[in-house]
């Protein structure tokens, strides 16, 4: 679940006495302009691609390790690992060749079998991979998950250089997937032989990517990625060091990058946006994040059982105004569920292919809630927004904006607040103990379904707790019969924004995008929407 990932909330301060001002390891720009300098929000929380969840460990690893596959700067997977990779018709089987003469970062071979030991060991129950369940269709993953099968049962097999993995059913996202790290390599010898500090004392670990990890011992927030010798694609990789700090108040990275001791800093706030978006390298990323509403259909809020009720808020809601005002145009006025770019259809971004008219509507919305109230019986309701602010950035901002313009446009509704933790706003949603929630969703693979799916009956994430047949019987044609029709499949996935849409089942706020500086004598350092958010293999100072 993404939502695990960092939204860019707290913030702590780091001490940073003690370090020479022109950046980390004593080294500085105009001794070693090849040397990059980062930073990161948040301390590491471990480096075992198996179990990794945060962003930022991710960061890491996905430039430490690599997969079958590695996504290309527009975010579309390549064979990396991987020599070639190829479906059967029937998209169940897949046969995949490995490069020759691939190495670990000590220089030993890495084979096939330590995908297959690196998948079995990322499904078994004991690892307690949060990430395990993108196994699901590869062959018994879901029954090692819940102790039903023996992990070795995995649907991976590996002869010689050559892996083949078995589908239970067709995965349209299988290629993204390779991209992730749950599904990097590992070697067994060495991950049994570190035991219980596996991962969590990089110094000796062992490696597969463009660099290798140094400098953390566990808990400390200095650190290095350094050039791997032992990389396949090594020539390619021009950069010796990328230097890290972890720098928990974004407002001392921004100062340090202004004086030359960064190369990059987060503006994660609209009002650190806003002061310096006419600064020199000031960039907005796009992430495959959509906010959103939950909108509680369990029948325990009778109004929100009424589809016109639903209609009337979400046309009550302009999100042009809500990014212009709130978010300082930060961020993207949703069109669909679906966030832009995350994937294709027809040759198109699948946001674009999907659009909706989402746009603000008063008078229809007045209409429509006045005779939802009559169907109801009221004459007026009262409607409870739940947010956090750990995880949803700028949340308050967000509910303050909802209540004073839902207040405004619909006579008859009174609407309050109510603020928790993140965890407890997640137990909330499980347990249908809310009425209208403020929630986000970021993608776990580059296809449509990863949004999608959230609204099916049987999601365990699904928060709006509805139950549509038709919804249902179209989501199961695009993950079944359709699966390897890509056409086909892209037109059941429309059909899937459209019923969202008109029964107004969840209300689609906005895109979330990351504002950020940048120093714009770096190249070839790319930001991808879903996987391993920062790739640092073809970054290099000019």
């Amino acid at each position: 679940m993404y939502e695990k990932f960092a939204a860019g909330g707290a913030v702590v301060v780091v001490a940073l006495a003690g370090m020479r001002a022109a950046g980390l390891w004593g080294t500085s720009q105009t001794k070693d302009r090849q040397v990059l300098h980062f930073s990161l929000p948040t301390p590491l929380n471990g480096l075992d691609t198996a179990t990794v969840t945060d962003e930022y460990s991710m960061d890491i690893v996905g430039n430490a390790g690599e997969g079958l596959m590695r996504a290309d700067k527009n975010g579309t997977p390549q064979p990396a690992q991987a020599k070639s990779v190829k479906a059967s018709a029937d998209g169940k089987t897949w046969t995949i060749t490995l490069r020759p003469d691939l190495n670990w970062s000590d220089g030993s071979a890495l084979t096939a079998d330590d995908f297959v030991y690196g998948w079995q060991r990322a499904n078994d129950p004991a690892t307690k991979s949060e990430y395990a369940y993108l196994y699901s269709g590869i062959k018994n993953a879901d029954k090692i998950q819940s102790g039903d099968a023996d992990k070795k049962t995995l649907g991976i097999s590996a002869k010689g250089n050559v892996l083949t993995v078995t589908l239970e059913k067709p995965l349209p996202q299988f290629e993204s997937l390779l991209t992730f790290p749950t599904f990097f390599p590992q070697q067994q010898k060495f991950v049994e032989k570190q035991g219980k500090q596996f991962a969590t004392t990089a110094a000796k670990s062992l490696y597969n990517g463009p660099y290798k990890f140094e400098g953390w011992q566990g808990t400390n927030n200095q650190f290095k990625l350094v050039k791997n010798e032992h990389y396949w694609d090594a020539k390619n990789v021009k950069t010796p060091e990328i230097d890290f700090q972890v720098i928990q108040k974004p407002e001392v990275a921004v100062q340090m990058y202004k004086t030359g001791k960064l190369d990059a800093a987060l503006v994660n706030t609209p009002q650190l946006a806003q002061a310096n978006k006419n600064n020199k390298g000031y960039r907005v990323t796009p992430q495959a994040t959509t906010v959103y509403l939950a909108y509680n259909q369990s029948g325990s809020v009778k109004a929100l059982t009424n589809a016109k009720i639903r209609q009337a808020l979400n046309l009550a809601t302009n999100r042009s105004e809500l990014n212009s005002q709130v978010l300082s145009g930060t961020s993207t006025a949703a069109n669909s569920f679906t966030p832009k770019g995350l994937s294709q259809a027809n040759g198109e971004d699948f946001a674009t292919y999907a659009k909706q008219d989402y746009a603000y509507n008063p008078t229809k919305a007045r209409e429509l809630f006045k005779e939802g109230l009559a169907e109801l019986g009221v004459n007026a309701v009262t409607l409870e927004i739940e947010a956090d602010t750990d995880r949803v950035a700028n949340a308050k901002d967000v509910v303050n904006y909802l209540q004073g313009q839902w207040s405004k446009t619909l006579p008859g509704l009174t609407v309050t607040q109510k603020f928790v933790p993140f965890k407890q706003r997640l137990q909330d949603g499980s347990n249908k103990n809310f009425q209208v929630m403020l929630t986000q969703w970021g993608a776990d693979y580059a296809e449509p379904t990863t949004f999608l799916d959230l609204a099916a009956t049987d999601n365990p994430n699904n928060y709006n707790h509805n139950s549509t047949p038709a919804y249902d019987a179209l989501l199961a044609k695009a993950k079944g019969v359709d699966a390897t029709d890509d056409k086909q499949r892209s037109a059941d996935e429309l059909g899937l924004e459209k019923i969202i849409h008109e029964q107004a089942l969840l209300n689609p706020l906005y895109y979330q995008a990351q504002p950020e500086l940048v120093n714009p004598s770096i190249k070839g350092f790319y930001h991808h929407a879903v996987g391993v958010p920062l790739d640092f293999k073809m970054a290099v100072r000019q």
